[in-house]
């Protein structure tokens, strides 16, 4: 499939620039998370999505009652059902997140060089001299010259939509800041964001933990994005609320950075979470501009070594109002490919964008040219290199599977799992062909009932760059005798002949378990 790979490192053709993009089943080996909103929410809107390359849907619950998300993810699966394409359900927590309350909903301008004055009596009207905002340690927590950033859907970089103040003194519980540049505050949120502060609110509100108990436990929820976390301790408190819940203590946490506190604890938060969000909107006015690429850089290298997925956010932004990106944001898309991103989240672009369907294709377009010229044979040896020796079992096999596909141009790695932990290491190697993932179901009881696990497993691969799941028979079990192998192994094959990456006289890498022993064969298909 990508078998025209170039390197940036060698000379690349002009020509071959203008060549256009071919088309095919998977759009992008890079995956997109989009968030789901007014402008996404239909079940035709949500089916466009899903085909233009959306394979996570994220529900951002800093807005919206369970009702109106419920609604929403009803329609997502009459989507999945119409499309036939697989789509995991991520629940974004509101965390400590500071919010300007504007009941009336009235536009507030505020005029540079002018005073504001930050309360936290929410039963107040909000105006350009007043915003009431729903904490009350704020005086408490700041002191003079302390930047303040206000802003509908966080910060687009466009100074009329968002503000920065600054702290000129403490009046009681109230902070009364000067107004640093002019600008119209619009809609009935604005988030709130104290730069380099540390906020005395807990990482999982009693709101957050409400929903996570009714919605997310109803819904089975595969990802739960914990946002403003800042410390490990933050995720292990999240895991073991989650495994108050049944089939929650499956849910995979995303460990959301967004601030200075969060970035110095990185290392210790990378070992455990099950992934890193890094959310360069809050991030952006927490470090200086110069700094943001670097922290990218470095963060996501540390997620690639250990397997974990990294996402990143804030793209496109622009798209929200227009049909297309900017050029530093179409760069910054296939920048965030060759930093070694797995995923791109998509939030305002899709949530209240005007074209949330070309937004997807169109990141979806630019991850498939930027993974053209991702450098493999270095990140292999980088990768190698990391691990070092000797390897575990499955490392080991992880890795030869991804060497052997490329030294035989094989056109697609199949790998059969029921963790999905196999998978997923063979992923980590970032091959330059689809991973099929074959997830064999396992049969499990809780002494009441029995039931499969495996949905999950499938489900939260479509956050990994280069993984595709398909569901296997629970009646073949992932190790097993050649039969029940061959004919699993053979609804896998016809499944990548349907999606178009699999042809007469292509060759297959397979990675299985027979008997006690992890096996990797290559085969060439006949006719």
């Amino acid at each position: 499939m990508h078998s025209s790979h170039l390197l940036l490192e060698e000379p690349i053709r002009m020509a071959s620039i203008l060549e256009p993009s071919k088309a095919s089943y998977f759009p992008a080996m890079t995956k997109i998370v989009g968030t789901l909103g007014p402008k996404s929410r239909s079940t035709e809107a949500i089916s466009g999505c899903l085909k233009a390359g959306m394979s996570v849907a994220r529900f951002d619950f800093s807005w919206g009652d369970p009702e109106y998300h419920q609604e929403t993810l009803e329609n997502l699966k009459a989507a999945v059902k119409s499309t036939k394409k697989l789509c995991a359900v991520m629940l974004d927590t509101v965390g400590p997140e500071l919010q300007v309350v504007n009941k009336r909903e009235t536009p507030i301008s505020l005029k540079a060089d002018g005073f504001v004055v930050l309360t936290p009596h929410v039963d107040q009207e909000a105006s350009s001299d007043l915003l009431p905002i729903n904490f009350d340690g704020l005086a408490k927590a700041v002191k003079k010259g302390d930047t303040i950033f206000v802003g509908q859907y966080l910060f687009t970089g466009s100074e009329t939509t968002s503000v920065w103040l600054e702290v000129a003194e403490t009046k009681g519980d109230d902070v009364v800041c000067v107004v640093k540049n002019s600008a119209t505050l619009a809609g009935s949120l604005f988030t709130l964001h104290v730069s380099q502060i540390h906020i005395e609110l807990p990482t999982l509100s009693e709101k957050d933990k409400e929903v996570i108990s009714t919605w997310g436990f109803k819904n089975k929820i595969d990802f739960l994005s914990l946002s403003y976390t800042r410390h490990a301790e933050d995720v292990r408190q999240a895991r073991e609320f989650l495994s108050k819940f049944g089939d929650l203590s499956q849910t995979q946490i995303f460990a959301k950075i967004e601030n200075v506190e969060g970035l110095t604890h990185f290392d210790e938060i990378l070992q455990e979470a099950d992934g890193i969000i890094l959310s360069r909107g809050n991030l952006g006015i927490d470090l200086p501009p110069e700094k943001v690429f670097l922290f990218q850089k470095a963060a996501l290298y540390q997620c690639n070594m250990v397997g974990k997925p990294a996402v990143v956010t804030r793209v496109v932004d622009s798209m929200t109002d227009n049909l297309r990106p900017t050029r530093a944001e179409a760069t910054d898309v296939a920048n965030a490919v060759l930093d070694g991103s797995d995923a791109i989240l998509l939030g305002a672009e899709t949530l209240r964008g005007l074209y949330p369907v070309e937004t997807i294709s169109t990141v979806g377009k630019i991850c498939f040219e930027a993974e053209k010229v991702f450098n493999q044979d270095l990140y292999f040896k980088k990768t190698v290199k990391y691990v070092g020796e000797p390897m575990t079992h499955l490392e080991s096999i992880a890795s030869s599977a991804v060497r052997a596909a490329i030294k035989v141009k094989a056109s697609v790695i199949i790998c059969f799992t029921s963790s999905g932990r196999a998978a997923r290491l063979i992923a980590k190697y970032r091959p330059t062909m689809p991973v099929l993932s074959v997830v064999i179901p396992r049969l499990k009881t809780n002494q009441l009932k029995w039931s499969f696990t495996g949905a999950f497993e499938a489900r939260q691969s479509l956050i990994v760059r280069g993984l595709f799941p398909m569901l296997a028979d629970p009646r073949h079990p992932a190790e097993s005798t050649n039969a029940t192998n061959e004919s699993v192994l053979k609804v896998a094959l016809d499944h990548g002949k349907m999606a178009g990456v699999i042809k007469s006289h292509d060759r297959v890498v397979v990675c299985q378990k027979v008997g006690d022993a992890s096996v990797v064969k290559i085969i060439e298909l006949e006719d």
